[in-house]
């Protein structure tokens, strides 16, 4: 049976749009016994900011400055994850003591200088997440000495051979940032604290 498809009404842009995002609606206020899961960044609602390996150093400060996060995911064209940065990583010594060993100035450095490659990047599993409560998250954060932690998931990839079991992929699927868990449990911490300074204003603030 034919069909009959009007066209959809067409209009002008006009100047001063703007453009929609995902968003992420985070639960205002958290104790450490809600669940962890109202703390994670969850990457099927919230998109990653990400940059290449061969940006400049510089550039990617100035990118978590803009989009107002700490944590880079760092891809390659395919969208494959190669690694983090982190603006401790940035902002540290680190870079001037990679630039002295290579024999290079700051500014020449680029992100794939400094990042943290995929296969030293520690993760947790979705399952222990969804799990877990948030002074979970906490004390493994503050076992690690770290701001972030990366939460994953996995795509089953069929096997080119007969009977032979699928492969998995890991995806990541969300992000612990403990600046954002400090601030749904309603403790205000400096901006770039040190990780102990933060896990202790933390501790007091609930007690």
């Amino acid at each position: 049976m034919e069909r009959t498809f009007n066209a959809l009404l067409i209009r002008e842009l006009g100047p001063g749009s703007g453009y929609r995002r995902p968003t992420q609606t985070l639960a205002a206020r958290v104790t450490p016994g809600s669940p962890a899961l109202e703390v994670m960044t969850d990457l099927r609602r919230t998109t990653p900011a990400t940059i290449r390996a061969q940006a400049p150093l510089a550039g990617a400060n100035q990118f978590m400055i803009t989009r107002g996060v700490r944590l880079l995911l760092v891809v390659d064209e395919r969208e494959d994850v190669l690694g983090v940065i982190t603006a401790t990583d940035i902002l540290g010594e680190r870079p001037m003591l990679v630039a002295t060993e290579r024999g290079m100035r700051r500014d020449e450095l680029t992100v794939a200088d400094i990042m943290i490659p995929a296969e030293q990047v520690e993760v947790i599993a979705l399952p222990d997440v969804a799990a877990a409560r948030v002074g979970h998250v906490l004390e493994t954060l503050r076992r690690a000495g770290r701001q972030h932690a990366l939460v994953v998931d996995f795509d089953e990839i069929p096997s080119s051979r007969p009977l032979a079991p699928p492969a998995r992929r890991a995806m990541v699927r969300g992000i612990f940032s403990l600046s954002q868990i400090a601030r749904q449990l309603g403790v205000s911490v400096a901006t770039g604290g040190e990780v102990a300074r933060t896990f202790s204003e933390i501790e007091a603030a609930i007690r």
